[in-house]
């Protein structure tokens, strides 16, 4: 039998339809594959049996004839989604032992829809990085090595045991979320696809929140596809969500098409950088003319607010998270600090000990930002700036259809290399307007640097055009032929 874990979600889909294998067989070798590559670090918890137990469902249903889209598809799960009975930690000690009572609303989703679970994703604690060096549980190591090279690098955050699982055949398909670009830019830096849809397409409920006016799950696998797929199982609305989007689910996999003819492809001035790495707009160059042989027009426009979205959104995501984990304080669940003598001081020693340093300092300036005196001066001003930066895109799109940049302005880095936080934080620049906006958005492989690491490109649709978003990247996918894939060293 070939290897089933390097098998795309259709295809395992359409070969246990057809009857090449089992549904066990494919959960049997992705446990085994993640039992395997514990020193990559992308699972915080594995769940073989859940996985088994699905998979026997998806064998007897299918002689039954009644299956679900997902039947016999194993799926890793961000550990932001409150999955029942299982550890849920967002990557902090402060949630060290939590297993909630209940399910998110997008794993719950996936279930009905037939899919088990291999595992929980390693993640930047409570989401909070772009390198996942910032989780309790300690840093994923990306499955690609630079050539000629064995430093370790970083899949990117915080979806990074997302991405780095479905980069090295750990799962065919995973869940993430997105915040300021924490799909898309991991997607970028292991090769794989990744699709942040219309904020509202999928609901937060029992996602552990950090920004919640950004926050946003989606899919990540191997091809555009397999995005859609997970696409359509993962949306929907829900009632328990008040920013549910009440609008029916698109058929995104039956739209796929790669023919362009007639639509126009925006290209921001403002994206092209200084300090950015010549490869990176080679390659922007290169997705340009890959979408004009799809049959698109390029267009050139301007988003002029685009100077202003990074610092805008490191003071909306800062405040946000500050007022959502003010809830983490010992009391209710969690860790609580013993050997404490007043109620206060029981709050600061375990938010002291239970918070990394990356999720204080947000909480410091979101904090900051929020407190009497500034509040005008930063969290107004950047809410007014927001708005600006939607109104550059509405105007945008009266010129386009989507838009098209790099995902992120460099391939992965080594783990440890980048130790200060706003050169960290400049990792988001390109992902981070269409999340201020609220807008679809994906990142699909173009090809490899000078290295041999991966290289995105970012496709920007208009709000619920999530269709045209994976058109779009469809289109580049059948162009680029990427293909590569990281050699096993694990």
């Amino acid at each position: 039998m070939s290897e089933l874990t390097t098998k795309t979600i259709a295809d395992l889909r359409d070969g246990f339809r057809g009857g090449d294998f089992s549904a066990r067989e494919i959960a049997e070798q992705f446990n085994a594959a993640v039992a395997a590559a514990r020193v990559l670090n992308a699972y915080t918890v594995e769940t073989p049996d859940d996985a088994l137990a699905a998979a026997n469902a998806a064998d007897k249903a299918r002689g039954n004839g009644d299956l679900g889209p997902l039947a016999g598809i194993p799926l890793g799960i961000k550990d932001l989604f409150a999955t029942e009975g299982v550890d849920t930690t967002a990557g902090s000690n402060i949630l060290k032992g939590f297993r909630p009572p209940y399910e998110s609303t997008v794993s719950g989703n996936l279930r009905r829809a037939g899919a088990g679970m291999l595992g929980k994703l390693n993640l930047d604690e409570f989401a909070m990085g772009s390198s996942n060096e910032t989780s309790a549980h300690g840093p994923v190591i990306s499955p690609w090595r630079r050539s000629g090279s064995n430093v370790g690098l970083t899949p990117g955050g915080s979806s990074g045991g997302s991405a780095a699982a479905v980069a090295a055949d750990l799962a065919p398909g995973v869940t993430g979320t997105d915040t300021g670009g924490s799909i898309r830019q991991p997607a970028a830096f292991v090769g794989i696809s990744g699709i942040k849809p219309t904020y509202g397409r999928c609901s937060r409920w029992g996602v552990v929140s950090f920004a919640s006016s950004l926050d946003q799950a989606g899919p990540m696998a191997k091809t555009v596809r397999d995005c859609a797929i997970l696409l359509e199982a993962m949306a929907g609305f829900d009632p328990k969500d008040s920013t549910s989007l009440d609008l029916p689910v698109p058929q995104w996999e039956a739209g796929l098409s790669s023919d362009l003819n007639g639509k126009r492809v925006g290209i921001p001035r403002e994206y092209r950088i200084d300090g950015v790495p010549e490869e990176i707009n080679a390659l922007w160059d290169r997705g340009i003319e890959w979408l004009r042989d799809g049959g698109a027009e390029p267009v050139e426009i301007s988003l002029p607010h685009t100077r202003y979205a990074l610092p805008t959104y490191y003071i909306i995501a800062p405040a946000e998270a500050s007022s959502n984990l003010a809830r983490y304080d010992g009391v209710r669940y969690g860790l609580r600090e013993e050997g404490v003598k007043t109620l206060d001081d029981m709050y600061g020693a375990t938010r002291a000990a239970g918070f990394g340093a990356e999720v204080k300092r947000r909480i410091m300036i979101g904090t900051y930002v929020l407190s009497a005196g500034f509040y005008d001066a930063y969290f107004n001003k950047a809410q007014r700036v927001r708005a600006l930066i939607k109104q550059d895109f509405r105007q945008a799109f009266e010129q386009c259809d989507v838009i098209l940049t790099p995902t992120a302005p460099s391939a992965a880095f080594g783990i440890g290399e980048t130790t200060d936080p706003l050169a960290m934080y400049l990792n988001d620049v390109f992902a981070v307007p269409a999340s201020l906006a609220g807008l679809p958005a994906m990142s699909v492989p173009g090809g490899l640097d000078g290295q041999g690491l991966p290289l995105g490109l970012h496709i920007i649709g208009n709000e619920l055009d999530e269709q045209g978003v994976l058109n779009a990247g469809l289109a580049i996918e059948e162009r680029a032929g990427f293909t590569a894939r990281p050699e096993k060293w694990w």
